[in-house]
């Protein structure tokens, strides 16, 4: 199987890649192995397909206004 050698990665995105993997349960490799797979296999979408996308998923849906709530935490 080919490999790959990514240079001059940020300390911190390695320190975010550790505790990801470890979240998951798996070496720092493979975490980094199955998110450049479902990147590289992911259809990529615009901008506005996606806000198209949320908006389906809110479609019909009401919401609670919550300026009140809002309002009381400012006052706090």
């Amino acid at each position: 199987m080919p490999q790959l050698l990514i240079r001059n990665l940020e300390e911190q995105t390695i320190a975010v890649l550790k505790e990801r993997a470890k979240r998951h349960n798996r070496s720092l490799q493979k975490e980094v192995q199955l998110i450049l797979e479902e990147s590289a296999t992911r259809p990529d979408e615009t901008p506005s397909a996606i806000a198209e996308r949320w908006q389906g998923y809110f479609a019909g849906r009401s919401f609670s206004d919550s300026t009140e709530l809002l309002r009381e935490d400012r006052e706090r």
